[in-house]
């Protein structure tokens, strides 16, 4: 249960397609359900009033009847109204008649009523609407929340009287009460199984959309080289592109690759030949000659180098196991420093993959462990470290690279970048090694760092990114 909510919650995280999907339906949901219900309970409570005021005009009519067919000038005694709540004192349930166009007013009330009587609506300024009724709410006795109805009956000569016939309002709003639970109990049940729709909705119409990242992970883990699978046709065309996209860049990198190796052949050859004619004469146009083409050398080196490491690292899909190069690098290694007893110790977290291809791999940590041989007195340390995800969901490995030689200083570790620097010509080697493994770095997404090893030395750090 409780992996299944950590599922739901990632599914609807932050930035997320279904989480605005969802988020959106609920809330629109939410709002029109709350607007029905108001206008629902609104309804309700007015036809309940309505129903109410009704049975306040039957015994309203009843009074005016007898007022009317009572001896002129006199406030009569109503017949039997019917209902015996008029007839317990205090329960809200009231009648009162008064003649008002006597200088004394005569009122006769209920047995119910207080002693006080019953407030005129027209002195608490309620209009009269057509034939003289007035209809509004009161407070009463013993807090009650009291519902009048009351008309002007005009005999004439035989007078003048208001009538009026009160209830109290709780049978209202406890019968609104009822509905208005029920209601809202009802539109709970209604928005959440409308919830639980939206999310079946939701993911179900967002699968393929899983389905293509899916199908990307696999192919960026090597496994696979193209998107496969049945899609919706809304999603299908995006598929196909994808696809198409992907096979193009293929060719073009097959096409570069292809290039790079034209070019090469084309003008390695011809700087060959100006080399050997020109070596072993002494005369100013020989030397000329020489050091010339020995700079053109290494300018068509530096940029075939360059459009073959591009051409390599544009392979989408390519996957290398770390551990296997590492030991067959460790133990070519150590075969060739056999001379020297150098000891070469490997520790690799189990399950590390480079997002890349073997040989950039076997390139970059190739020229590292050459360069800390190289230097090393006795003793060189080759880690594996893996990083977690960071919160783009890339994964990293360091590659940790230690010997126990000299090391470099800071100063030095600056001038890393420029490619054929030599830091100590006593060495034999080019100077395009950590400069080449740098460029590579940096062509994956990844980094080298130089700094001290632990063990006296220089430590080269490689960070790359894992599969």
């Amino acid at each position: 249960m409780l992996a299944s909510l950590r599922t739901l919650a990632g599914w609807l995280g932050a930035g997320s397609l279904a989480r605005r999907l969802f988020v959106t339906a609920t809330a629109v949901s939410a709002v029109v359900l709350f607007v029905i219900g108001f206008v629902l309970s609104t309804l309700y409570y007015n036809a309940v009033e309505r129903s109410f005021d009704r049975r306040l005009n039957i015994y309203l009519k009843t009074l005016v009847a007898d007022v009317a067919s009572a001896t002129a000038g006199t406030i009569p005694e109503p017949s039997a109204l019917g209902d015996p709540l008029f007839d317990l004192p205090l329960s809200g349930w009231y009648w009162q008649i008064t003649r008002i166009d006597a200088q004394d007013p005569a009122v006769k009330r209920s047995r119910s009523a207080p002693a006080a009587g019953i407030p005129n609506l027209e002195q608490r300024g309620v209009p009269a609407r057509p034939g003289g009724f007035r209809e509004g709410y009161i407070d009463g006795p013993e807090k009650q929340h009291l519902r009048v109805i009351e008309r002007i009956v005009d005999l004439g000569e035989d007078g003048r009287f208001l009538v009026a016939v009160a209830g109290d309002s709780a049978e209202i709003e406890e019968d609104s009460n009822d509905f208005d639970l029920a209601l809202w109990l009802t539109f709970s049940g209604i928005l959440l199984a409308f919830v639980l729709t939206v999310l079946f909705q939701v993911r179900f119409g967002l699968q393929p959309l899983a389905r293509i990242s899916n199908a990307l992970a696999t192919m960026r883990s090597g496994t696979s080289e193209r998107l496969e699978g049945q899609f919706p046709r809304e999603i299908a065309p995006l598929a196909r592109e994808l696809n198409a996209l992907l096979e193009s860049n293929r060719e073009i990198v097959e096409r570069a690759r292809t290039h790079v190796g034209n070019l090469a052949h084309a003008l390695k050859t011809p700087l060959s030949v100006l080399r050997n004619e020109a070596a072993g004469k002494t005369d100013p146009l020989a030397e000329k000659v020489q050091e010339q083409t020995a700079l053109m050398h290494d300018q068509v080196q530096r940029h075939l180098e360059r459009a073959r490491l591009i051409a390599r690292v544009a392979v989408v899909g390519a996957v290398a196991e770390v551990a296997p190069v590492i030991t067959g690098i460790a133990r070519t290694m150590e075969k060739l420093h056999a001379s020297r007893g150098l000891k070469i110790e490997t520790r690799v977290a189990e399950g590390v993959s480079f997002r890349g291809e073997q040989q950039d791999l076997e390139e970059m940590l190739g020229n590292l462990v050459d360069n800390a041989c190289k230097w090393a007195a006795a003793h060189v340390d080759i880690a594996v470290v893996a990083d977690p995800a960071d919160g783009q969901g890339r994964r990293f490995f360091h590659l940790i690279v230690d010997d126990d030689g000299p090391g470099l200083p800071e100063e030095a570790r600056r001038e890393i970048p420029e490619r054929g620097r030599r830091l100590d010509q006593s060495r034999p080697g080019s100077g395009l090694g950590l400069s080449i493994v740098l460029e590579l770095a940096t062509l994956y997404g990844g980094r080298l760092e130089l700094s001290t090893a632990p063990i006296g030395g220089l430590r080269a750090e490689l960070v790359l990114p894992a599969a």
